[in-house]
């Protein structure tokens, strides 16, 4: 495998050299053929995929002057600083590129966002108005370029002329449309503002609880206090998880009035437009381009928390977990319901790092410094310690939660599921049985807890027939899930269709090729079938993996031995 990713890097790195030289113009391949030059480049380049910005830059910044033949450099570059905060030096270097006459969506994109947030809207109209016809392959560029150049001349154009101009907007961005509908009433101070906002947040189709978040401090700016109150309430009971809303019902309790968004500030509502690019370019994990607009964004309205927390997730997902943890360390001094969302994330983190214990403390500190936690921070905690073998723990506040929710409450079935675990954990059968099947009965549908419920009974030697049937129905639920595969092929090793138990065992070995208990079944399978130098082989594999536990480590020797 590493020999694999070592042959992967070896390639990336030639075709990067390739397209360096096919890139550059002969008049000027005499100044970069230095082979510090290209190592600089081709080093920047690389870092900049790693998304590791700040390293990036300083190897990019050594070639001044590519830009003039090379135009991929310029781009990367100004990746490079803005993702790096650089955003002065990532101006000044734009204003450059216009001077050389080159021409392209980020640079003028960035000077346009650096004269709005310094003031100066006639030069920022220019810029906006440049971008917007520049057409753009990326589909997401025609919706900034369009949403910028509209909103820097709202003010001027008057309430019904930018509604006009807004219905312009192509239908492929109807959900965008709409959320721009409803800014434009509240940056017009518009009597139905609020009938719109509540059109948008009761949406079936899509959800906009995040604009409930924008309307309600709207309220509050107007002095419309209660209204907020009521606002914040109605879309909770939806979205009881939203870590916006619940920070700004705990504000208004609090009687906070400063808010870092204003829907009558340009900035702020452009600010979320490039947010909203940026979310839609992470959920694609496209990491650099999103960190770009999410940057801007940040810099038009810096102390925005919900920026930072999108942030701190794309940090995460890149592996960039000293960032990532930083991030979060900034969020979690913003209010209770932050200082929850970042130390899970950080717990999380820390997992990964295989520092278990400091997670379990972290955790721990957390929920015991938050006063009054409500069901779903004790839920959270409460998966936590069952994920990390805390039974006792987690079951205590598993049925502490279930004494405030009953059998139609969203998370009942979550509970039911996450307590039967616990006590199946702790061998405790008849109560977890007992909670998998409430689970199942509160809500169907739960691939996974059908798989685990079914898998217990075929370990047991019980219900095997049943189990059969259960897992057909788990696996057309969650298509291709290994977990679901391999006790499908259990179910069959059991009921002594080893034929085809073979085929599910070895389909999830192709999907777990280092899960210990997979190569296990594979293992058994195999003997079954008369393939026994296959099995041993499996078996011994098994014994070198590190997850293997002991128990499951003993009984292989006594197989390798003895067979079955």
């Amino acid at each position: 495998m590493n020999n694999f990713f070592s042959s992967r890097k070896i390639i990336l790195h030639a075709l990067i050299i390739v397209f360096f030289f096919s890139t550059l113009y002969a008049r000027n391949v005499d100044k970069f053929n230095q082979g510090s030059n290209i190592s600089d480049y081709f080093s920047g380049i690389v870092l900049l995929n790693d998304n590791q910005y700040d390293k990036s830059y300083r190897y990019l910044k050594k070639l001044d002057g590519l830009e003039d033949t090379h135009l991929n450099y310029s781009l990367q570059y100004l990746y490079s600083l803005v993702n790096s905060e650089k955003f002065y030096e990532a101006f000044l270097y734009s204003k450059k590129l216009e001077k050389n006459k080159i021409d392209i969506f980020e640079s003028n994109l960035i000077i346009g966002i650096y004269y709005l947030k310094n003031n100066r809207l006639d030069l920022a109209k220019k810029y906006f108005s440049k971008i917007k016809k520049k057409n753009s392959n990326f589909f997401l560029n025609n919706f900034i370029s369009s949403s910028l150049s509209n909103w820097i001349n709202f003010k001027k154009m008057g309430f019904n002329s930018s509604k006009d101009e807004l219905n312009k907007l192509d239908p492929k961005f109807s959900n965008l449309k709409k959320i721009q509908n409803a800014f434009l009433h509240c940056y017009f101070d518009r009597k139905n503002t609020d009938q719109v906002f509540k059109k948008l947040a009761q949406s079936k189709e899509t959800d906009f609880s995040r604009y409930n978040y924008f309307y309600s401090v709207y309220l509050i700016n107007s002095n419309q206090i209660n209204l907020a109150r009521e606002s914040v309430n109605f879309s909770l009971k939806l979205y009881p998880r939203n870590l916006l809303l619940n920070q700004l019902k705990l504000d208004i309790e609090a009687k906070k009035i400063n808010f870092s968004f204003n829907c009558q500030n340009e900035q702020h509502v452009i600010a979320e437009l490039l947010y909203i690019t940026a979310n839609a370019l992470s959920s694609q994990s496209i990491y650099i381009i999103s960190n770009f607009y999410l940057n801007l964004a940040k810099y038009l309205n810096k102390n925005f928390n919900s920026f930072d927390t999108l942030l701190a997730e794309n940090l995460y997902k890149i592996d960039n977990y000293a960032e990532s943890k930083k991030v979060y360390d900034k969020i979690s001094r913003e209010g209770p319901a932050f200082f929850w969302h970042s130390s899970t994330q950080k717990a999380k983190i820390l997992k990964l790092e295989n520092e278990t214990e400091k997670a379990l403390k972290l955790m721990t500190q957390a929920f015991e410094k938050i006063p009054n936690t409500n069901i779903y921070q004790k839920f959270d905690y409460a998966e936590f310690l069952k994920n990390n073998q805390q039974y006792e723990k987690a079951i205590s506040l598993y049925s502490e939660v279930l004494k405030f929710i009953d059998k139609d409450h969203q998370l009942f079935a979550e509970v039911k599921d996450g307590r039967g675990v616990a006590y199946e954990r702790l061998g405790q059968w008849k109560k977890a049985e007992k909670d998998l099947l409430s689970s199942l009965e509160s809500n169907p549908k739960q691939a996974y807890v059908i798989n685990y419920l079914a898998y217990s009974w075929i370990e047991q030697g019980i219900n095997i027939d049943k189990s059969l049937s259960m897992l057909q129905e788990a696996n057309d639920l969650k298509e291709n899930d290994p977990y679901i595969i391999d006790s499908l092929g259990w179910a069959f090793f059991k009921l002594k269709k080893y034929k085809l138990s073979k085929e599910y065992l070895q389909q999830a070995v192709e999907l777990m090729p280092a899960d210990p208990i997979v190569n296990d079944h594979f293992g058994d399978v195999l003997w079954k079938n008369g393939n026994k130098i296959q099995a041993r082989y499996y078996w011994n594999y098994v014994l070198k993996l590190e997850k293997t536990e002991d128990e499951l480590k003993a009984k292989i020797k006594e197989k390798l031995i003895s067979g079955i």
